[in-house]
């Protein structure tokens, strides 16, 4: 259904255009009458509505506290698309803004992760300063269109720290162009539309993320007024996303119920499409269990530079990890002394190290992740059983 609408709202511009070419009028005309009569706002409301459509999605779980999720998730992500896509979407000032967060949550977040972003474009070129600090680690991505476009994020340029030049201060910089220049060199091509930023924490409590701003480097030297074209096209990027991005991962949980309470390789390609860090093995599935149960995940994990495992609701926002223990990683993980990892996922505390709290849920999605496997290593297929908590209680 998603498709459809796209492609529908594509032709319509198409048809649109050439009307106005008949009409002797310009774009600009256009924008400033739809601002001007109030219809570039009962466009996105109407366009916002339909992203309604993500909560009855086939196989998405209609009783009252999920639901209740699903609203509040919608809720956060106009919050969040209203910011991106309106607020700061000037791409000759762009600004690493924090879209997704510990209050807004989208496709699985990393709880590891602290995510930043900023809308560009190759019409020009950026220079990123920072000072690398303390986290695990920091990767610079550039992706060809935008989470409100209809042809996916494909994966651009890409640098990680490793691969950094970075001065004995810890400061360095980054140049986004399309030809290599400078020692540190992030490709970005006519497509591109977005700036993406992960940072991983191993120890969150003692690691310090990275300080970045980003400045155009060919643009104007401050910003022109605002005008009812930007507005416009941020209002209908905004209700795109919030419609668009609810159904694709509310496809991806229905089809996770067909392997419950397992952890099978994700499909690189489809994960790469939607954003996806291209060095990280995923396990996306779904989980299932009564107030009794417990699902017990066995793995002796495979040479690689960390790994984390994370319990979502059924929206594929992950659980709140601020108050409750929902993730675990390779830093915070007990290991048995033959290397053997056991995570346990129940309502109640058995009295596990490495027990995750579902926070009154029966089921949503999980998902494990292996970053940057070691040369000949391999992903590794948990073990996965559901059994009762009483089982594992210890005596």
């Amino acid at each position: 259904m998603g498709k459809i609408f796209f492609a529908f709202l594509k032709l319509f511009k198409v048809f649109r255009l050439l009307c106005l070419r008949m009409k002797g009028r310009t774009e600009n005309d256009l924008y400033a009458r739809r601002i001007v009569t109030g219809k570039a706002w009962e466009d996105f409301c109407d366009h916002l509505k339909t992203a309604g459509a993500a909560l009855t999605y086939p196989g998405t779980p209609r009783d009252a506290f999920q639901q209740t999720e699903g609203i509040r998730y919608l809720s956060r992500l106009t919050r969040a698309a209203l910011e991106g896509f309106v607020e700061y979407d000037d791409k000759e000032f762009p600004e690493l803004r924090r879209m997704v967060h510990e209050t807004v949550k989208l496709g699985a977040d990393n709880p590891d992760n602290y995510y930043q972003n900023a809308q560009i474009s190759g019409k020009y070129e950026y220079r990123i300063a920072g000072k690398r600090n303390t986290i695990h680690y920091l990767g610079f991505f550039t992706q060809n269109g935008n989470y409100g476009t209809t042809g996916g994020m494909a994966p651009c340029g890409v640098i990680e720290d490793k691969d950094l030049y970075i001065e004995k201060d810890g400061s360095f910089e980054i140049i986004l162009s399309k030809t290599r220049k400078g020692k540190n060199w992030l490709k970005i091509e006519d497509e591109t539309g977005l700036l993406v930023v992960r940072q991983t924490f191993y120890d969150r409590k003692n690691e310090q993320p990275a300080d970045l701003k980003i400045e155009n480097l060919n643009g104007t030297k401050i910003p022109g007024v605002l005008t009812p074209e930007r507005i416009d096209k941020g209002l209908e990027t905004a209700a795109l996303f919030v419609a668009g991005a609810p159904m694709l991962f509310a496809k991806w949980a229905n089809g996770f119920k067909k392997h419950p309470n397992t952890l099978p390789v994700f499909d690189p390609k489809t994960s790469n499409a939607a954003g996806g860090d291209a060095g990280i093995i995923y396990h996306h599935s779904y989980w299932k269990l009564e107030d009794h149960e417990a699902l017990v995940i066995d793995f002796i994990p495979p040479d690689c530079d960390n790994w984390n495992f994370q319990l979502n609701n059924y929206w594929m926002e992950s659980l709140d990890y601020r108050y409750f223990p929902v993730c675990i990683n390779k830093n915070t993980a007990l290991a048995e002394n033959n290397g053997k990892v056991r995570i346990i996922i129940s309502k109640t505390n058995p009295g596990s190290g490495n027990w995750l709290y579902t926070c009154g849920h029966n089921e949503g999605t999980m998902c494990l992740r292996w970053y940057r496997l070691e040369k000949d290593a391999t992903p590794v297929v948990p073990n996965c059983n559901v059994v009762p908590v009483s089982e594992l209680v210890k005596k």
